[in-house]
């Protein structure tokens, strides 16, 4: 029986078969894993926290649904769903080329910068994104092995055949008085277990007891016995807590990055407050801003600079206080003057569907945000631009949108190829002043 599926953002989930067979973007999982997922939404719910999953109907069948996070959850009994990118429905290629997009997107985000793309990448081909995760991690703490253990001292106390550091003489008067071979010190020694690798050692045995393939589960037992010294961590909000990298250890972070992953079973989800996803899951949104804006950069002409989640400006002013901060994902400034504000968004639109009501698929909110940027950012002069992945169905830019009241802002809808990874910008020339020349083929 296969321990494992693969759906894309949005589809749903259901133990039962009856009345929904065959309906679109709907996956047949055991009831069991199905049961676990909605005692999450049921739970999540009561606490105001649904933001990963959520309860739904299809054809009067209750299903739970996968929202915009994607990665990997585990249930308890190790059966896995990967969620894949939603985009993979829309270029082709199906789950194989989805999986190692996101694999290649997830390097550019934060801790996870170090992810060996290309290797990654190949194994995205042939394994499961579980496993594609426990590979990543593991060569990140090879990585560290071979820079070498960081050491630290630390205090310790204890009854030994050798005066050494400082005596207590209160306890060894207590335990000694009859002994005068003993003493009960109390000393510092230079010694491997310290907070970041009994946390190391704690994520490799997950990792040991959740990976399946060959290859994964020899390296394990490899780092295992280098860390067999080493006690695994028995708290580890309490030993992330103390983290310390200070210098030379820097080779840590992408080791330590993937171990709060896996020991904290839940990874904090960027932009939510407190909310947090189990398992392996990444909010795509985050993850589609980091990837446009690492590679965007690369399209700037000389002098341009980019600058991500900028917060200089607020919507209002209350009682000497700023309030609701406007924050672009990405802000082009020349010269320090800010020339070109820009925001993603993950989410599929039409350039066909152009009539009224249609309106592309595009968000009114989103509109109305961007125009409080230009204000702001741009004192109501410029260009703002909204970001969305390209697909067949959205493939170039579309025609400028004016503001009426604001005749010297404009507004531009443009697509980002992820295969290509570059903006496609509009062929009337309008923010040339600002990305280098694309070639006719563009």
């Amino acid at each position: 029986m296969m321990n494992n599926i693969m759906v894309y953002e949005f589809d749903t989930l259901t133990g039962n078969s009856v009345g929904i067979k065959g309906a679109d973007g709907v996956h047949l999982i055991p009831n069991r894993v199905y049961q676990w997922l909605e005692d999450r939404c049921l739970r999540a719910a009561e606490k105001g926290d649904a933001v990963w999953l959520r309860l739904a109907q299809r054809r009067g069948c209750r299903v739970v649904q996968v929202t915009s996070f994607v990665g990997v959850i585990r249930a308890p009994d190790g059966y896995q769903i990967e969620v894949l990118p939603k985009v993979g429905k829309a270029i082709g290629g199906g789950y194989s080329e989805a999986r190692e997009l996101l694999v290649e997107m997830l390097s550019c985000l934060g801790g996870f910068r170090h992810i060996q793309t290309d290797s990654a990448k190949l194994l995205a081909r042939r394994m499961p994104l579980l496993e594609v995760f426990i590979s990543e991690f593991l060569c990140a703490v090879e990585h560290v092995v071979k820079r070498g253990l960081r050491s630290d001292y630390r205090e310790q106390q204890d009854n030994l055949f050798a005066l050494r550091g400082k005596l207590q003489m209160a306890a060894h008067l207590r335990q000694n008085l009859c002994r005068r071979d003993r003493f009960i010190t109390e000393f510092d020694e230079f010694s491997p277990n310290r907070p970041e690798n009994r946390l190391l050692h704690a994520a490799l045995r997950c990792a040991l007891a959740w990976t399946a393939s060959q290859a994964n589960q020899q390296l394990a037992r490899e780092l295992c016995f280098v860390f067999a010294d080493i006690p695994t961590s028995d708290g580890p909000d309490t030993d992330f807590g103390r983290v310390c990298l200070d210098r030379g250890m820097a080779h840590y972070d992408a080791a330590l990055a993937w171990t709060r992953l896996i020991l904290q079973g839940e990874s904090p989800l960027t932009g939510s407050g407190d909310h947090r996803a189990p398992s392996l899951l990444f909010p795509m949104e985050t993850v589609f801003e980091a990837f446009v804006a690492k590679h965007l950069a690369r399209q700037l002409r000389s002098g341009c600079t980019l600058r991500a989640q900028a917060r200089q400006f607020s919507l209002v002013r209350h009682q000497g206080q700023n309030w609701f901060l406007l924050k672009p994902d990405v802000l082009v400034q020349d010269s320090g003057d800010n020339r070109l504000v820009l925001d993603t968004k993950w989410k599929l639109i039409d350039s066909l569907n152009a009539n009224r009501s249609g309106k592309y698929e595009l968000d009114q909110g989103d509109f109305y945000q961007l125009y409080a940027y230009g204000q702001n950012y741009l004192d109501g002069q410029g260009d703002v631009v909204l970001i969305y992945p390209k697909t067949d169905a959205f493939a170039q830019a579309l025609p400028v949108f004016e503001f009426p009241k604001s005749a010297a802002l404009r507004l531009w809808v443009l697509p980002f190829c992820l295969r290509d990874k570059r903006l496609l910008l509009p062929s009337c020339g309008s923010l040339d002043a600002c990305f280098k020349p694309q070639s006719p083929a563009d």
